[in-house]
C-alpha cells in the first residue's frame, strides 16, 4: 500500500495552532549581564546556558559581545580579583621637578559614585 502525501483521498487532518505568547521577551540589562557571565565561567557551554534561561544561543553570544565593548556591565564574581588600568589625564614634563607643596601631586579615583583622593609629593625614580 502506497501513502502520497499528495493524495486528496486521503482525510485532512485537524488544524492546530500554536500560541508562542505576546511578542518578544524583554530581558533586563542585569539578567542579560548575569547569563553573560554565567557563560564566561570555566567549562561553561554557551548553548547549556542559553537552554537553562530560556533564550537562544546567539542572544548569549550577542550579550558576551556587549560585555567586551563596555556596553554591558558584567556582575563582579566574590572571588575573582581584577585590576583596573590607570589613565593618567596628564603627563609632568621629562624635566620638571616637583615643588615640594603637598598638593603637588593628587591621585583621584572615582569609581560607581565614590571618590577617593590621594595627595602627597611625587617621588621621581630614575
Amino acid at each position: 500500500m502506497d501513502d502520497h502525501s499528495d493524495d486528496i483521498r486521503r482525510p485532512l487532518s485537524p488544524r492546530i495552532e500554536v500560541f508562542a505568547g505576546a511578542g518578544r521577551k524583554r530581558w533586563p540589562d542585569d539578567l542579560k549581564a548575569q547569563i553573560a557571565a554565567e557563560s564566561l565561567e570555566p567549562g561553561a557551554v554557551v548553548t547549556d546556558v542559553a537552554r537553562r534561561h530560556g533564550c537562544r544561543p546567539q542572544q548569549v553570544h550577542d550579550w558576551r559581545r556587549r560585555a567586551r565593548l563596555g556596553q554591558l556591565v558584567l556582575p563582579a564574581s566574590a572571588e575573582t580579583l581584577s585590576f583596573v588600568p590607570v589613565v593618567s589625564e596628564s603627563a609632568l614634563p621629562a624635566a620638571a621637578e616637583p615643588t615640594g607643596s603637598p598638593e603637588a601631586a593628587v591621585v583621584t579615583v572615582e569609581l560607581q559614585g565614590a571618590r577617593v583622593e590621594v595627595r602627597g609629593r611625587l617621588a621621581l625614580l630614575c
